[in-house]
């Protein structure tokens, strides 16, 4: 029987929503959602990052990006950066500092349970697979 495509559409949407359950539900240990923690990830990874390119690394709209940024700096966790032009920058407090460093255990241990299983060259080549039916090439 040939392995149908919605099959493994639906596969990759069951994993990815197992993930997304079990880490929101995890981070509020921490005090955070899955959606502030990646941002907070990617503010980490790419402080440079204009609020526009952290809508589309966190799959967000430009307006809600805006929105939860700005919920973030009432919180502590962000901090408005000064830039050159009118683009809106992001830094991480100490407090978001705190909170991603916290929440990495979180995420990881989610992943250990289900990508974990898989052994060294499962997962390289699964990484591989996912990055090539993702390209636009």
């Amino acid at each position: 029987m040939a392995t149908r495509l919605r099959d493994i559409g639906l596969a990759v949407k069951r994993l990815q929503w197992i993930h997304h359950r079990e880490a929101n539900r995890r981070l509020a240990d921490v005090g955070l959602s899955l959606v502030q923690w990646d941002v907070l990830r990617h503010v980490h990874e790419q402080p440079d990052a204009t609020l526009h390119a952290l809508a589309v690394l966190t799959f967000q709209t430009d307006q809600s990006m805006g929105e939860l940024a700005r919920r973030m700096v009432d919180r502590g966790l962000l901090v408005r950066i000064d830039g050159p032009g009118r683009a809106v920058r992001h830094g991480l407090t100490k407090s978001g500092e705190q909170s991603f460093e916290a929440g990495v255990s979180v995420v990881e241990s989610v992943l250990e349970e289900t990508i974990g299983k898989l052994d060294t060259t499962e997962r390289t080549a699964l990484l591989e697979l996912l990055v090539k039916a993702a390209s636009s090439d």
